[in-house]
């Protein structure tokens, strides 16, 4: 649906319920409430018909033409600007000062089948990409020696010149599993998860995500090989290799010894320069941390910077000769808690284990419960340290068992377990709708049928709650479907008509005649607010999230206006009481069936019985996104990632108080 078609559906239905209500007003003037009520429902069904995408489906639901992949191409480029931008911003990316001069030459290994590329350094990697021939390269190097970041700012570089061609997409290889779908589903799965809108078939055609794909109108960025198993490392370059062969754009980034590995079973990758990233010249590193601390937090780094001139082989120059310890030093002391010089201890760091564990370790510690480092990073607040590090490790730990490296906010049902979590959301929301049924009728003239009214209600409700949280169900309505069932005017004629006869046979045709109405007008609320058309709109979990808000508490709304209004038909306008009862049953009812198919609901269910378990946070999402602020997490479009698995392992290893359980998805950071 588009914008404006979607703006004119709200509009249509909120001048829908205010006639509903005027049309209260006026029957005491000599105007047929029938006439009114039945006029105003068929002009509404009319102007459905009139704005249905279903009723244009020749043109709507026909596979995308190359108009409608050109514009998805381009609102596909805004959107990840948007968000790549951000999070470099978030990163502190954006200044030169706060980016290290990561640098490359080309492998000496045997892991390429082409001459030597020119070496290269962060702020050319785009150049790099462009004069490589086939825009092939693959990033090497040890763990947190950058190679993410490289990824991410190439795509961001590349996304800043776009104009028109294949857009880049970088995504983290965590997420797929080669025995169970092809790398080109894969993508295309991940393009419609992070962007709904492009199952937006009026604006895009249909399957728009799948051309873009098989058009090569994207590229991936495929960052992380060696964070699939081991066991199917070997298939994935395979599958890698024969999606995209050599005259395609592909970009790789893995760590040195899983890569060798793989080479060494499959071969190379067709046609990519292998670039190997180095360690950090350390008069870089000594400015780097100069430039990051006020003078007198500066001053304390002088003896490392002395150690380091002076045993330039040894553990502590190997650590910080690395981008990802680096930043975690200049982090974790810039806090002002404890000294840098407390690195020299040779006691209790004996080998450069030691001193990454404790620099991991002293992330949560130091950022956490410090009021200052809140206040620096514009957190809500200075979240108590214990509890940050119970609840993140929590978090770590469920995506270890998982094998995951992202945490989407919807994938916290995992953490409950798919048959309990769906028991407690069916009873709840089953018991919700079953009292605002009968409530409603224990007071409208038939008390001696509420109880069974409502139990059959309730029943309904939380059997379509099952229904809704199985996963052969979601699987099914996760692509769109573009049946009749799918037709704006079909669906709120026939969900109105069916409850509008049953209530006018029971109170009367008035009073069926606005509930009729009013749930053909909730029905199409629900169908345009969950019509996605912000394409353009950066992916975020705070944006996701608030479209399932919406659509809830809009269903709600409308339904609690119907169902007092209904009560005015009923028993007059006068009798407010009655008005009241039907507007609240009407809001409980409307909640109970909106949120059966959001994803919103069954984290809210999952949410609040981990919090009240004491795993995790009443807040979650605020405490997500300030984690994010003080540098623990990052943010890949909807989903939320640590900021390097070292961090995600360690927390997971950390021990815990007992009851601490398991969640969902990450890929490192500054690799």
């Amino acid at each position: 649906m588009s914008r404006l078609r979607q703006r004119a559906v709200l509009t249509g239905c909120a001048l829908a319920a205010l006639l509903t209500l005027v049309g209260l007003l006026v029957t005491g003037a000599g105007v047929d409430p029938h006439v009114w009520l039945g006029g105003l429902a068929i002009a509404f069904l009319v102007f459905l018909a009139v704005l249905d995408p279903w009723l244009h489906r020749r043109r709507a639901a026909g596979l995308a033409t190359e108009q409608n992949l050109d514009a998805a191409a381009k609102a596909l480029a805004t959107a990840l600007h948007l968000q790549w931008a951000e999070e470099c911003t978030a990163r502190k990316l954006t200044e030169r000062g706060d980016l290290l001069d990561l640098h490359w030459t080309a492998t000496e290994l045997d892991v390429s089948d082409r001459p030597a590329a020119p070496p290269g350094h962060s702020d050319g990697v785009v150049g790099a990409f462009e004069r490589q021939p086939h825009h092939r390269i693959v990033v090497i190097g040890e763990p947190g020696s950058g190679k993410s970041t490289v990824a991410m700012l190439l795509t961001i570089g590349l996304l800043d010149r776009y104009l028109d061609g294949a857009v880049p997409v970088l995504l983290p290889l965590s997420t797929w599993d080669p025995a169970v779908e092809d790398v080109r589903t894969w993508m295309t799965r991940r393009l419609y998860e992070d962007h709904p809108a492009l199952r937006n078939t009026e604006l895009y055609g249909s399957y728009a995500a799948d051309l873009l794909v098989e058009q090569r109108r994207v590229f991936p960025i495929l960052d992380g090989l060696d964070e699939i198993p081991q066991a199917q490392r070997a298939e994935a370059v395979q599958r890698i290799n024969r999606a995209f062969p050599v005259k395609s754009p592909l970009v790789i980034t893995s760590r040195i010894d899983e890569f060798v590995d793989t080479v060494s079973r499959v071969g190379a990758v067709p046609g990519a320069d292998v670039v190997e990233l180095h360690p950090l010249d350390l008069e870089e590193v000594a400015a780097y941390l100069r430039a990051g601390a006020d003078p007198v937090k500066a001053a304390g780094w002088e003896p490392i910077f002395l150690h380091l001139r002076a045993e330039p082989e040894g553990h502590l120059a190997e650590v910080l000769s690395v981008p990802l310890m680096v930043w975690l030093a200049s982090t974790v002391y810039g806090t002002g808690v404890g000294e840098p010089s407390e690195l020299l201890d040779r006691t209790r760091f004996a080998d450069q284990k030691a001193i990454e564990d404790h620099l991991a370790d002293s992330l949560v510690e130091r950022v956490f419960g410090n009021v200052d480092t809140a206040y620096q990073a514009h957190a809500s607040q200075a979240w108590p340290r214990d509890q940050a590090r119970r609840w993140l490790g929590f978090l770590a730990r469920q995506m270890r068992d998982q094998g995951v490296r992202e945490l989407g906010w919807w994938d916290l049902r995992r953490s409950v377990g798919n048959a309990w979590l769906a028991l407690l959301g069916a009873l709840a929301v089953g018991s919700i709708g079953g009292f605002g049924v009968g409530w409603l009728m224990a007071y409208a003239g038939t008390p001696g049928i509420a109880p069974l009214t409502g139990l059959i209600a309730g029943a309904v409700v939380a059997v379509a709650a099952l229904t809704a949280s199985s996963r052969a169900f979601r699987a099914r309505t996760a692509k769109p479907r573009l049946g009749v069932w799918r037709s704006l005017v079909v669906t709120s004629g026939t969900i109105g008509t069916a409850t509008g006869l049953v209530f006018g046979a029971l109170y009367g045709l008035s009073a069926g005649l606005v509930v009729g109405l009013g749930l053909a007008v909730a029905t199409a609320l629900r169908f345009a607010t969950a019509s996605s058309t912000e394409l353009t709109h950066p992916s975020s979990p705070q944006w996701t999230m608030a479209r399932d808000r919406m659509a809830v508490w809009t269903g709600s709304l409308v339904l609690g206006v119907v169902f007092g209004a209904a009560a005015a038909m009923v028993f007059g306008v006068h009798q407010s009481g009655m008005i009241g009862l039907g507007l609240s049953s009407g809001l409980l009812l409307g909640f109970a069936l909106s949120v059966l198919h959001l994803r919103w609901w069954w984290f809210t269910v999952a949410r609040i019985w981990l919090a009240a378990r004491m795993r995790l946070p009443w807040e979650l999402m605020v405490f997500l996104d300030d984690a994010r602020k003080l540098g623990v997490l990052r943010q890949a479009g909807a989903c939320y990632q640590f900021r390097h698995a070292l961090v995600q392992d360690r927390l997971a290893d950390k021990p815990v108080a007992r009851g601490i359980g398991l969640i969902p998805r990450a890929t490192p950071s500054r690799r």
